[in-house]
């Protein structure tokens, strides 16, 4: 597959608002997509909220096989509001 080949997907997921179910379905395809599309950074914006939908989020993350590491937005990039997702190489 070329690289114009790939399908183009943002780099950004937008889950705020959802419930936690609806938001793992969603994030978990969104994950398959961004790594077929060669994205090796990506960014998960669940809002701050009360912190249940970040908790599943990145316990969802934990075990994720597409997932190496996953930390919390620093100033400038979202805060606590995001989650900010690297994906394994190929």
């Amino acid at each position: 597959m070329s690289r114009e080949d790939k399908p183009t997907i943002a780099n950004a997921i937008h889950l705020r608002r959802l419930t936690v179910d609806e938001a793992l379905l969603r994030l978990d395809k969104y994950l398959d997509d961004a790594f077929m599309a060669g994205l090796y950074k990506v960014n998960v914006i669940h809002g701050k909220g009360t912190g249940t939908l970040r908790q599943a989020i990145r316990a969802s993350l934990s075990n994720h096989p597409l997932v190496k590491s996953y930390r919390l937005g620093e100033c400038g990039e979202g805060g606590a509001g995001v989650t900010i997702v690297e994906l394994v190489l190929r």
